[in-house]
């Protein structure tokens, strides 16, 4: 049940189901401000000074949520709480595509690659194919930029130069590239999620799974969530913080809260043991390609000479107790 979206063309077409459904869309209007009356937020205020009064305010303004921090409610996020994502969308005919990825009907191809492309950075490269476009792009911990000094579209350039990659975007063209912040902090970066009036959502609320790269349905469901709470509280006639606790726990009976939580350790574990993005991958492919080698030696022979590499490289306690934390962080 996976699919690769553009979502240009996705966020026109679920904004005209919101519309079809009632709601008012306004699109190309920046929300500036939060307004409130003491503790109780009652509307927004727009750059032109139009004002939008309303019973509860949920808020869904991405990573960097200027609305959640002008009422105190996150600070801004520090470098290790983000990463930076780069990607590139290029160009490919659909039927040579289709060849190359080997591909039928709607069928697309969607590739997750870890190891030499990120430079020891905690990151990875990611491909998957639209109907006749790529995207090909590169993320990384914004402060593992920052330490390391590499510029996002250099690693991208260098990422495309890979012998496997540079095959699978051979002709294709490039038509657009964007980078984009990406919350990373997970469940010990939420914030408080609802107040007097108000609730938060999506990459304003750190609703990122990094595990298993999921953000936009978790940001949907919270969305659907937060609405059915600001309906309970209208139907009640409080908008209070009492009431609107109902969504945190509505989010603790759904998949977001419990998710976010039991996977909450997986990238702390890996940054402090960053060895493993680097040491392990090159350990596989070296293992795999003697396997593998038709060279006049027996297997047995061949599997005791992997071994004793493997073992030189690392040795066998240290490799226990890698997977050993790699299974806790991931229960």
């Amino acid at each position: 049940n996976c699919y690769t979206i553009i979502r240009v063309k996705f966020d026109k077409w679920y904004a005209q189901q919101a519309e079809k459904a009632g709601a008012q869309v306004y699109s190309g209007v920046k929300v500036s401000k939060i307004l409130r009356k003491g503790n109780q937020v009652i509307g927004i205020e727009t750059s032109e000074g139009d004002q939008l009064h309303s019973d509860v305010v949920i808020c869904c303004d991405g990573v960097n949520s200027m609305l959640a921090q002008s009422i105190g409610l996150i600070d801004e996020w520090k470098p290790d709480e983000v990463a930076l994502g780069v990607k590139e969308v290029l160009s490919l005919p659909e039927g040579r595509l289709k060849d190359r990825f080997q591909l039928e009907g709607n069928e697309g191809a969607t590739y997750e690659i870890f190891g030499d492309t990120s430079k020891g950075m905690l990151g990875y490269s990611f491909l998957y194919t639209n109907r006749d476009s790529i995207s090909f792009g590169v993320g990384c911990k914004l402060s593992h930029f920052q330490k390391e000094r590499i510029a996002p579209y250099d690693l991208l350039e260098n990422a495309k130069k890979h012998p496997v990659i540079r095959r699978m975007l051979a002709d294709a063209k490039p038509m657009e590239y964007s980078a984009h912040l990406i919350p990373e902090g997970g469940y010990y970066s939420l914030p408080p999620l609802y107040t007097d009036g108000f609730m938060i959502a999506g990459d304003a609320a750190q609703m990122i799974n990094p595990k298993h790269r999921e953000g936009s349905n978790l940001a949907m469901a919270a969305g659907m969530m937060a609405a059915q709470t600001a309906i309970e509280a209208k139907k009640k006639g409080d908008f209070s913080k009492a009431t609107l606790s109902a969504y945190q726990r509505k989010l603790e009976a759904s998949v977001v809260l419990p998710d976010l939580r039991d996977h909450r350790d997986i990238e702390p574990v890996i940054e402090r043991n960053m060895h493993l993005l680097t040491i392990y991958p090159e350990m596989v492919n070296k293992a795999l390609h003697e396997y593998f080698t038709v060279d006049g030696r027996p297997k047995r022979t061949v599997m005791h000479s992997i071994k004793k590499k493997i073992f030189k490289t690392r040795s066998i306690m240290k490799i226990a107790k890698d997977f050993w934390t790699l299974r806790k962080a991931f229960s």
